[in-house]
């Protein structure tokens, strides 16, 4: 797939992210590759977001390694990573209003937690579990718990024991619409330092908001977002 110069291409084993762009607001070169290689894959199995069906979360691979090595700045990094997709037959803002989403390693595979809040019906929340060989468990996560909203001050909240509290350890990125952070929080006493991502709708659905999108993501068009890629 070719979005612009840049693109994704699968060579057998690994999923390879060429990157070609200019950065903004400050032109600048930004080129190199992203390689993820799944450690952990699923059967592919895709899970309804909302009622209704329209829109889906697929997690390709729970567990996967990744290697970073840019030419334009010259860093090269290693570590480890997860990839999944998210699809949709109609614009997000117009099925929820925000939704919060979490990862983390634990001693026994990964877990994530997923909470929506549609426009219409109770809040939604997937739970689950995966082992080291791609098997997936529901699971019965503790209650959701507040963490300090962000500089634009898009609301944060994540899964937490009784008796423990989430701490938002650094801050990757602060959009006025969207956040991703790591967090260390607690889940069935393991303590755990986990990506976290938070995203408003209501903002996305701003029509100022809707104005700043091409000088956040510089594409010639931005009609909505119908879908979503993580990795």
């Amino acid at each position: 797939m070719r979005i612009g110069p840049s693109g994704l291409r699968c060579d057998g084993s690994s999923l390879v992210i060429d990157v070609d762009e200019l950065t903004v607001p400050i032109p600048r070169r930004l080129r190199g590759s992203i390689v993820v290689t799944p450690t952990t894959t699923t059967n592919g199995t895709s899970l309804a977001l909302d009622d209704a069906g329209r829109h889906r979360w697929r997690p390709i691979a729970p567990q996967a390694r990744v290697t970073v090595e840019m030419d334009q700045p010259g860093v090269q990094w290693r570590g480890t990573a997860y990839f999944d997709t998210n699809s949709g037959d109609e614009p997000l803002e117009k099925a929820f209003k925000a939704w919060n989403w979490s990862r983390a390693h634990t001693s026994n595979g990964t877990v994530i937690t997923y909470d929506v809040t549609p426009r219409n019906g109770a809040r939604r929340s997937l739970g689950r579990c995966f082992d080291a060989d791609g098997r997936m468990t529901v699971a019965d996560f503790p209650p959701t718990r507040d963490l300090p909203s962000t500089h634009w001050r898009v609301a944060r909240a994540t899964r937490c024991d009784p008796g423990a509290s989430p701490i938002v350890l650094r801050t990757l990125e602060d959009t006025p619409f969207y956040s991703r952070s790591i967090v260390e929080t607690c889940i069935d006493g393991e303590k755990l330092t986990a990506l976290h991502e938070s995203l408003s709708l209501d903002r996305v659905a701003n029509p100022i908001i809707r104005c700043m999108l091409p000088f956040r993501m510089p594409r010639k068009a931005h009609r909505d977002w119908r879908s979503v890629r993580r990795a």
